[in-house]
């Protein structure tokens, strides 16, 4: 298999602390994107080994701007977005298997002048316009999202029938292909407090979601809701489906970061290659200490790995 490619993220975060630990432990071929002598330096930092072992590689990026730990610098952006694009070439020309990413920083990278949202987005542009959709995983726990990083004020006009077609399509296709579900079964949460109370607490459940999942339904895919978002993550409710898609980001991150902050991994559905993600973001105040915990970004290379795998097994 072609090695997994690791970028490092935003140089002043623990993008780099967690790359290095995670890499240290994987037993997969890896290589990671970064600054040489960032890494270098944040290994010496830590008191872990430097030139890395076998089978991990640096696809030295250098770095805009010097960075210290813990304090962003907008110059760096560029180097950050450099790293995707690389690993977005290679996953695309085949150098790379898949691509793992460690967190960036939405506001220095906004600061610098480029719009940016996120790297869902990006790499959804970069890929030419495709629809993509945002899973985050922990185990048999799966939530998608039907809109990404918006102010909550625009979300009511982003869920449309035709996005909702759109989302689902790709949740349901990339259960079947990526994760090997033969007929999984999605929970459609509605967009108000009791899944709008019949009308009385808001229409989107009735005139936007409810036929959007009924059209789902006549297309094979195997949808339920608008269910009350605030009873569907009970335990007991969320494992008969496979997975669970949110409205908006708060409403599906908050109780599945509560079930499982750390362990979580955030994949992104839709693109022509496999790429996830850490759960969390780039813990500035931890950047260089020691304390930052590796765990999601290890879960994401051991999903991506394992999703590679699937897709190979299936193609034979």
């Amino acid at each position: 298999m072609s090695p997994l490619a690791i970028t490092t993220g935003e140089p002043a975060g623990i993008g780099p602390d967690i790359a290095l630990h995670a890499a240290l432990s994987a037993t997969r071929p890896l290589r990671l994107l970064g600054d040489e002598g960032l890494l270098a330096a944040r290994a010496g930092r830590l008191g872990l080994p430097w030139p890395l072992p076998a089978p991990i590689e640096i696809e030295h990026v250098p770095m805009a701007a010097p960075c210290t730990a813990g304090r962003l610098d907008p110059h760096n952006a560029a180097y950050v977005l450099a790293l995707l694009d690389r690993a977005i070439d290679g996953c695309r020309g085949g150098a790379y298997a898949a691509l793992i990413t460690a967190p960036v920083h939405k506001g220095a990278i906004a600061e610098s002048g480029v719009p940016f949202t996120g790297n869902t987005e990006y790499l959804a542009e970069r890929c030419g316009g495709v629809p993509v959709v945002m899973l985050l995983a922990a185990g048999a726990l799966r939530v998608a999202l039907a809109s990404t990083h918006l102010p909550l004020a625009q979300v009511p006009a982003a869920i449309t029938r035709e996005s909702l077609r759109v989302t689902l399509d790709v949740l349901d296709r990339d259960l079947r292909h990526r994760f090997g579900l033969p007929a999984p079964r999605i929970a459609v949460c509605g967009l108000n407090p009791h899944a709008g109370e019949g009308g009385h607490l808001g229409r989107e459940e009735i005139d936007t979601i409810a036929p959007a999942v009924a059209a789902a339904r006549a297309r094979g895919i195997d949808a339920v809701g608008p269910l009350p978002a605030d009873t569907v993550f009970v335990p007991a409710q969320a494992r008969g489906y496979d997975a669970i898609l949110a409205m908006y980001h708060d409403q599906g991150l908050a109780p599945f970061k509560q079930a499982s902050f750390g362990q979580g991994v955030n994949v992104t559905l839709g693109l022509p290659f496999v790429r996830t993600s850490v759960d969390h973001g780039t813990a500035l105040e931890l950047a260089g200490s020691g304390r930052a915990d590796a765990s999601s970004l290890v879960a994401a290379i051991d999903l991506a790995g394992q999703l590679v795998q699937a897709a190979q097994s299936a193609q034979r």
